[in-house]
């Protein structure tokens, strides 16, 4: 259940630090927010959380995420669910168009300018395969982005995301419960430009 409009509950919490943790590829502080998450989260979401972990610290820290997950949760691989690589690209055109908003067209546009399949993979294997998935809601799957983005030091991705976070339905308080998360386990260099880019965010929004 989501917590209050300014603040993560207790479950989201966890699992929004593991996605920092994630991304600040200490095996100390990933094993101990997944030990916070075997308690708090609800597993499904430190899952999905995972899963998408691969879009941007790629498969070995995933992989290397996942393997702690098993050890520290005891739990084992959920079974393996039919996928439909058909319906990818018009839900991840669905989903993009969320996070996206206005900037949709012009999204594409400039990816495809940068390589005409970063542009199909986008689509069809980040929002389509991936963030589309049902079960995990977009904001929460956003908010972990945002964690792990603040944590990366990317200034252009996290800004997207944090207007991808407020599209998809993240109150601004929420998004700041966030990046105090992903301070507690980044650099304070990282945690700097998060802060301004929040605050561009902000200010354009007005």
């Amino acid at each position: 259940m989501q917590g209050d409009p300014g603040e993560l509950d207790t479950a989201e919490r966890a699992v929004v630090r593991l996605s920092a943790a994630v991304a600040s590829r200490s095996a100390e502080a990933v094993r101990a927010a997944l030990a916070t998450a075997a308690e708090d989260a609800d597993p499904v979401h430190v899952e999905e959380a995972l899963l998408q972990s691969y879009l941007f610290v790629g498969y070995p820290a995933a992989l290397n995420a996942f393997r702690d997950w098993r050890q520290v949760s005891g739990r084992g691989a959920p079974p393996a669910v039919p996928d439909d690589p058909g319906v990818w690209e018009a839900r991840g055109e669905a989903v993009c168009r969320v996070v996206y908003a206005g900037q949709y067209a012009r999204l594409k546009a400039n990816v495809r300018n940068l390589h005409p399949h970063m542009e199909r993979w986008m689509i069809t294997e980040g929002y389509g395969k991936v963030l589309g998935r049902p079960e995990m809601a977009l904001e929460l799957r956003e908010l972990c982005i945002v964690a792990l983005l603040a944590v990366l030091d990317a200034p252009r991705q996290l800004y997207s995301h944090l207007r991808g976070a407020l599209h998809a339905g993240a109150t601004p308080g929420r998004i700041d419960a966030t990046l105090a998360e992903a301070r507690s386990v980044g650099t304070e260099s990282a945690a700097g430009v998060a802060r301004e880019v929040w605050r561009t965010v902000r200010d354009r929004k007005r």
